[in-house]
């Protein structure tokens, strides 16, 4: 899995950290750490709660532009 910068990105924009998407979404802000750093694959559910936290679709945040193999 690469880094999430789509994720971290957007949540820069809204001058949010990654303690205060996680308290938003229910989960730790270690959870956060390692979606960003690729460490971690999340649930749909944790996606979408994600985004709309964020004002972005599933795709501005979640989708892989290129695949890697």
């Amino acid at each position: 899995m690469s880094k999430n910068l789509k994720l971290k990105s957007a949540r820069a924009a809204k001058d949010m950290s990654q303690k205060d998407i996680a308290d938003a979404v229910g989960v730790t802000r270690q959870t956060i750490n390692a979606i960003e750093n690729g460490d971690y694959n999340p649930s749909v559910n944790l996606c979408i709660a994600i985004c709309k936290v964020l004002g972005k679709t599933l795709n501005d945040i979640f989708w892989e532009d290129e695949i890697h193999e």
